[in-house]
C-alpha cells in the first residue's frame, strides 16, 4: 500500500510519464531476464579462447544472437527504470540515488561497449571463418577471435556486468527502506546487491542468485512504480 511519503515526489505532471515507462521499462527487463535463461541453458556455458569458442557455435549462433540482442535491449531499459527511480526517490536519498544512479548507467555503458560488442565480433568472426576459402584467412579469423574472446574471459568482467549494477540495485534498495517504499522490493536488492558483490569471488552459484534476485527485484520495482502512477493519477482526479 502506498503511503503519503511514497507521493511526496509527485509534484510535476510531467514526471508521472517517467513512473509509467520506467514500470513498463522494469517489467520488460524482468521478462527479458526470463526470456534469456532458458537460452543461456540450451546454448551451455560459453567457452574462453576464440578457438573454443568457433568448435562450439556451429547450431548454435541463432541462439547467440538472440541472446545478445535481448541483453542489448534489456541494457537500454536499464535506463528508463534508473531515471524512474531517481525521480521516485531524490527527495529521500539524494546522494544514495545519485550514486546509484552512476552505478546503473556505467553498467549499461561498459556493458554495451565491451560484453556485447566483444560477442557480437565473435560471431560474425565466426560466419566469415566458417565461409573463408583458404586456410590463410581462416587462420587470421580465428587469431581476431582470441582477441575477442579475451576480455569477456577475464575477471573484470564480473566487476563491471555484476558488482556496478549490484552496487546500483543496494543503493537504490537502501534509499527505498529510508523513504518506506516498496518494502518487498527494498529487501530483495538488498539481498541482490549483497550476492553481486560476492560473486567476486566467481562461486558460480551466487552468481546465479544474483542474477535470480535482480530478475525479481525488476519485477517487483515494475509494480511499485506503476502502483505510484495511478495513485498519481487518482490524486489528479
Amino acid at each position: 500500500m502506498t503511503t503519503s511519503m511514497d507521493l511526496s515526489g509527485l509534484h510535476d505532471s510531467e514526471e508521472k510519464q517517467f513512473y509509467l515507462w520506467g514500470g513498463i521499462a522494469s517489467l520488460l527487463l524482468a521478462i527479458g531476464y526470463v526470456t534469456i535463461i532458458p537460452l543461456f541453458a540450451w546454448a551451455g556455458a560459453p567457452p574462453a579462447t576464440g578457438e573454443a569458442w568457433f568448435r562450439y557455435l556451429p547450431g548454435k549462433t541463432e541462439v547467440w544472437w538472440a541472446i545478445l540482442w535481448l541483453s542489448v535491449i534489456t541494457d537500454l531499459l536499464y535506463l528508463p527504470v534508473a531515471w524512474a527511480l531517481w525521480f521516485t526517490l531524490r527527495r529521500t536519498g539524494r546522494n544514495l540515488m545519485l550514486a546509484a544512479t552512476v552505478c546503473l548507467h556505467l553498467f549499461v555503458v561498459l556493458d554495451l561497449g565491451v560484453t556485447w560488442t566483444h560477442h557480437a565480433s565473435l560471431l560474425a568472426l565466426f560466419q566469415r571463418y566458417s565461409n573463408a576459402a583458404d586456410e590463410a584467412h581462416r587462420t587470421a579469423y580465428l587469431a581476431a577471435a582470441e582477441y575477442a574472446s579475451a576480455m569477456p574471459a577475464t575477471p573484470l568482467l564480473i566487476f563491471y556486468a555484476i558488482v556496478i549494477p549490484s552496487v546500483g540495485v543496494l543503493l537504490a534498495s537502501i534509499t527505498m527502506m529510508k523513504g518506506k517504499l516498496g518494502k518487498a522490493s527494498a529487501w530483495t536488492g538488498v539481498v541482490t546487491g549483497l550476492l553481486g558483490m560476492l560473486s567476486l569471488t566467481g562461486f558460480y552459484p551466487l552468481v546465479m542468485a544474483n542474477a535470480l534476485g535482480a530478475t525479481l527485484w525488476f519485477f517487483l520495482v515494475g509494480a511499485m512504480l506503476l502502483r505510484l502512477h495511478r495513485c498519481f493519477v487518482a490524486n489528479q482526479g
